[in-house]
């Protein structure tokens, strides 16, 4: 569809309204708040001293799904991300699987991240603030992407500033110790790939913005520009997180660490920051929260205007331009799982999921042509292979739920092509 068509805001089309540092903002609001407070301490579990290396096979992962990512989104400014480029280059059950994988997936890491809000502000309360959060969240989108664009600028500066202090404090401290960096006997490859796959979950915000495909300005330039410039940024502050924190705990000090910054400030002489910090990390929560559900909802568009979901859900509201049916579906579902769900099984679930739409966005970009602006081909190869290795490497448990959740998509795409081929 064509820029002057979505410019009018007719009922089923979305208003493009968002330039590149907009684009950047959602995709580093949502990478940032999983990645450091969420997924850190976990991998330092799983890889012990290896930590730093299954961050590098992280990005790596990462950077190859992104340029897939990037290209196709230049090449499909729609929203719905995979779900459109699985579907325009694979087939509709490839987009189908794609547009359901993320859904479910995303819709878990929403539950995820209001987990992680509730647990920071009130663990006492953790369920009942991680309502709230989610019912302010989803009304802030409704208003108008514009408004979520602008808070989430704002999110993600007052995170960045507090992991700015926590690196400063923790590097120029006399507890710093550069060696405890090296990589000693307890890195395996099996947990180096554990702590890679945990630390993928956190770089995988900047598929927002390719869900944004329909509102973002001059899409073909937009896209390709802000895609590898959040993930840059994104990887430049783990690393330095990672190194900061490592050179005060150790691998064994962040791995035992339920909160590895503020231990880490407090490890440094700053015990002031620590509360700060805590402060920072459901900020980060808050603005990670706000894009997932915005990406979501974006994609639910996309799959009901096809009908892979019920077409009442494809509306766009007349006066604030967004999919409202969408939204307020995907909000009252993200608030049920944060009453009820468990913080871990919510991430493992929906990295298996994320994992499977990543490697459908792979699949696609290695069917365009040089003309179509085609990636070297090891690139989409490469991101493809790291997406099922990965997604292998995880907990059992989190492989077997996310292959019956999944196998519930592939049944009902099945039913529904049964259905509509006895109507015909």
């Amino acid at each position: 569809m064509g820029e002057s068509s979505t410019a009018t805001g007719t009922p089923d089309e979305l208003r493009r309204r968002l330039g590149v540092s907009d684009a950047v903002t959602i995709g580093l609001g949502s990478m940032i708040g999983a990645g450091i407070f969420a997924a850190l301490a976990p991998a330092a579990r799983a890889a012990g001293s290896g930590l730093l290396i299954g961050l590098a096979v992280a990005a790596v992962v990462a950077y190859c799904n992104a340029t897939s990512s990037a290209r196709l989104a230049a090449r499909y400014p729609a929203s719905g991300g995979t779900y459109v480029y699985g579907r325009e280059r694979l087939g509709p059950f490839w987009g189908h699987l794609a547009g359901w994988a993320f859904v479910v997936g995303k819709t878990a890491s929403c539950a995820a991240m209001a987990l992680t809000v509730g647990a920071y502000v009130w663990p006492g309360q953790a369920h009942a603030v991680a309502v709230a959060a989610v019912v302010a969240l989803t009304a802030v989108n409704y208003a108008g992407v514009q408004k979520s664009a602008w808070l989430t600028r704002a999110i993600v500066a007052v995170v960045l500033a507090v992991l700015a202090a926590v690196v400063i404090a923790s590097l120029g401290s006399g507890a710093a110790d550069p060696a405890r960096w090296d990589v000693g006997g307890d890195a395996t490859a099996g947990g180096v790939l554990e702590a890679a796959g945990l630390l993928f979950f956190a770089f995988a915000g900047y598929a927002r913005i390719a869900t944004l495909g329909e509102e973002v300005r001059d899409p073909a330039r937009t896209i390709p520009r802000a895609v590898p410039l959040a993930l840059g940024i994104a990887l430049v502050v783990y690393v330095l997180v990672a190194l900061a924190v490592l050179s005060v705990l150790g691998p064994e000090g962040l791995a035992e660490s339920a909160a590895p910054l503020a231990d880490a400030v407090r490890a440094a002489g700053a015990d002031w920051l620590a509360p700060v910090v805590r402060a920072g990390a459901a900020v980060a929560a808050l603005g990670s929260l706000l894009a997932l559900i915005l990406g979501v909802s974006r994609t639910t568009l996309a799959m009901a205007r096809d009908r892979h979901l019920p077409h009442a859900l494809a509306a766009v509201h007349p006066r604030f331009e967004v999919p409202h049916r969408a939204e307020l579906l995907v909000g009252a579902v993200v608030a049920v799982l944060a009453a009820t769900a468990d913080l871990r099984g919510a991430i493992g679930f929906s990295s298996f999921a994320v994992l499977a739409y990543y490697a459908v966005a792979n699949a696609a970009a290695w069917t365009l042509t040089p003309g179509e602006g085609r990636p070297r081909r090891a690139v989409p190869a490469a991101g493809l292979a790291g997406c099922l290795l990965l997604a292998f490497t995880l907990p059992v448990s989190s492989v077997i739920s996310g292959a019956a959740v999944l196998a519930v998509g592939v049944t009902a795409y099945g039913v529904r092509r049964a259905l509509a081929s006895r109507g015909a």
